[in-house]
């Protein structure tokens, strides 16, 4: 397996994520992201769940456990798998509506990320990716290090275990996420 990659989310988007009701990821970029902003850098990568921004009243639904952020040596626990099918930058915010149905970010979140300029990124734009999630079939469990902490989307994780990946099932049928697919176009 290439170099490990985790991909940081809220915790309750990673449940949706995990379960299905979730199949997109809508992001702007973190404050560490670099002078370029944001980008679907990587297309496999682990779901890596954030407990600092966690705030209920930036999803629809779901459970927000407010929980303090990481601390080195506690115990991280990966679940999921990410490949990124597609990924695009929407400029029209009537599609970026329309994918509503397939995430659970409130809709002045994902407003607010569409408005913000910054790193490199316009107003008035956001970046979307289609994701196929599967389950991994054992828990991947690890120490929380310090460097996996900061405002950044992506950062590289410890060797997985050996074929961690093999056994692992698909959340989301293949038919359902083509479904979902020309909603990026």
């Amino acid at each position: 397996m290439k170099e490990a990659i985790g991909f940081k989310e809220w915790q309750v988007v990673c449940e949706a994520i995990a379960s299905g009701r979730q199949t997109l990821i809508l992001r702007k970029g973190g404050i560490h992201e670099g002078r370029a902003g944001f980008s679907f850098a990587h297309e496999s990568f682990f779901l890596f769940p954030t407990r600092f921004h966690a705030q209920g009243d930036q999803v629809r639904e779901g459970h927000v456990e407010p929980l303090p952020e990481w601390q080195p040596g506690e115990t991280v626990r990966i679940t999921h798998h990410v490949q990124a099918l597609c990924a695009v930058t929407l400029t029209d915010w009537e599609k970026v509506l329309a994918l509503a149905p397939h995430h659970i970010y409130s809709e002045s979140t994902v407003r607010d990320r569409f408005d913000w300029e910054g790193k490199g990124m316009a107003a008035g734009s956001i970046h979307a990716a289609l994701i196929q999630v599967r389950k991994l079939q054992s828990p991947w469990e690890f120490p929380y290090e310090k460097s996996f902490g900061g405002c950044r989307s992506w950062f590289s994780l410890p060797e997985p275990p050996s074929l961690c990946l093999d056994a692992a099932t698909c959340v989301v049928s293949e038919e359902a996420l083509e479904s979902i697919r020309p909603l990026l176009g």
